[in-house]
């Protein structure tokens, strides 16, 4: 008897790799639309001056975040937690009335996927050119072809990441050291970082960011219900495919593939919704020209929801499920959060003030009899301008400023000042007494903070 063959189980298969089709129509125009924008927010707010500094700057030597006008310290932080806050109910709550559009139009994955792939045709020429190519042996053509598009990601990329670390050092500063050949290591380490992670996902890994590496991907369908618009493909109208017109009993899909060629993710929408579908509807686009062409309603592939498709339910009668119990609470959520956030920022003190006691120097008794305790105060002007500052002491009646009680201060820094206090001989209490420091603006009576503190009269 012969013994069984082994059998060879592979646990992993190898990747294929995908060629998507340039595709026309409403969805592509919105999709470079998106493209444009936020490539031009993208590389052009790091240049926008104001105040005579940048912008947008988040500058992590000195622990400053420059937004426009507002000034955000490392105590601001809390600021930071709400908008990732609102950036993940915003996320939720676009998913739940349309799905993963973010993924398919302005993830920044999709968007260097998109250009990457721009610069690809113009080197290497259509789809089906693009598979000879790579089929082909190696020529001189083929390496000119190849070497010229690696050529133009790696200036994408290295444009992209030297953007990117100009969010966190003065982009003009940055720029100067790269032409100067001053670049300091670690400006250079982030820059080069950032331009290989670009080149990287957008130039060779591709779909496969989005299907094995997002978690975006994985939890979406938590989100999703039976009125979430989709890309879907309608089989009751489609089905049975057959690529002869008008045979009897066929359905509209005339089986041309059309719509697995322009999939950037290389999957058949015509299986139903699949977690690697990123909402592109570069299909829809496809599908239409297709039903064009075979003088067919378009609409064969469209965004819709599972109930409209069941119910046959029209444009109008989709959009008034919009509005169900989850839209709501994230809709609610979103607004509350917004709204306190906008008037914590509105209504935030500017000036903040620190008090710290000298330890080493506990409550003595100094000339004319009279008590002192040592303090340092930090003094923070988040404004844009200058301030002129006064500072005042208050809890024990005879407590005044031993020193110059008038400081100034310039547009969004931090000073640290010695303070002395002094009361009278036999005024306060033996031990700890509350007094309290204000520092308020000689120009601008309603800029002003108080801080308690402790006054230490010797027993």
């Amino acid at each position: 008897m012969n013994a069984p063959k082994e059998a060879v189980i592979r646990m992993y298969a190898a990747r294929e790799e995908i060629y998507p089709r340039e595709v026309k129509g409403r969805y592509a125009s919105l999709r470079w639309a998106c493209v444009w924008l936020t490539q031009l927010l993208f590389y052009g707010l790091p240049w926008i001056q104001m105040h005579g500094r940048q912008a947008v700057l988040f500058d992590l030597a000195s622990r400053k975040f420059y937004l426009f006008g507002l000034v955000l310290w490392p105590q601001d932080f809390i600021y930071l937690a709400a908008l990732l806050i609102l950036c993940a109910y915003g996320l939720f709550l676009v998913t739940a009335v349309a799905g993963r559009v973010w993924c398919g139009f302005a993830c920044p994955q999709t968007v260097y996927t998109e250009i990457f792939l721009w610069i690809e045709r113009k080197f290497e020429g259509a789809r089906s050119a693009r598979i000879r190519l790579d089929r082909q042996p190696w020529t001189l053509e083929k390496i000119a072809r190849k070497g010229g598009k690696h050529a133009a990601w790696g200036l994408v990329a290295l444009w992209t990441g030297f953007t990117f670390v100009g969010y966190f050092a003065p982009v003009r500063s940055l720029g100067s050291g790269i032409a100067s050949f001053g670049l300091g290591p670690w400006e250079a380490f982030w820059v080069l970082f950032y331009a290989l992670a670009t080149y990287g996902n957008a130039g060779w890994l591709r779909e496969q960011v989005c299907k094995y590496m997002c978690p975006y991907a994985r939890f979406q369908s938590a989100m999703f219900d039976k009125d979430t618009l989709i890309v879907t493909y309608d089989a009751g109208r489609g089905e049975p495919r057959s690529p002869r017109m008008g045979s009897k009993g066929a359905g509209d899909c005339i089986d041309c593939s059309m719509c697995v060629q322009v999939c950037p993710t290389g999957i058949d929408i015509r299986k139903g919704l699949q977690y690697e579908c990123i909402g592109c509807a570069a299909c829809v686009d496809a599908c239409n020209s297709v039903m064009d062409k075979v003088q067919r309603p378009r609409g064969l592939i469209r965004y819709a929801t599972e109930n409209a498709l069941a119910g046959n339910l029209s444009p109008s009668e989709v959009r008034q499920r919009v509005l169900r119990p989850r839209v709501l609470i994230y809709t609610t959520v979103l607004a509350i959060f917004g709204t306190a956030m906008v008037a914590s920022i509105a209504l935030r003190n500017p000036l903040k003030l620190d008090v710290i006691r000298d330890r080493g120097s506990m409550g003595r008794e100094v000339e004319d009899g009279m008590i002192e305790n040592v303090y340092r105060l930090q003094l923070m002007n988040t404004l844009e301008e200058p301030q002129r500052l006064r500072i005042t002491v208050e809890g024990i009646a005879t407590a005044k400023i031993a020193d110059e009680d008038m400081v100034e201060i310039d547009a969004a820094t931090t000073r640290m000042l010695p303070v002395r206090v002094r009361i009278a001989g036999g005024d306060g209490k033996p031990g700890s007494n509350h007094i309290a420091f204000t520092l308020a603006s000689s120009e601008r009576s309603s800029l002003q903070v108080t801080e308690d503190a402790v006054f230490i009269v010797p027993k």
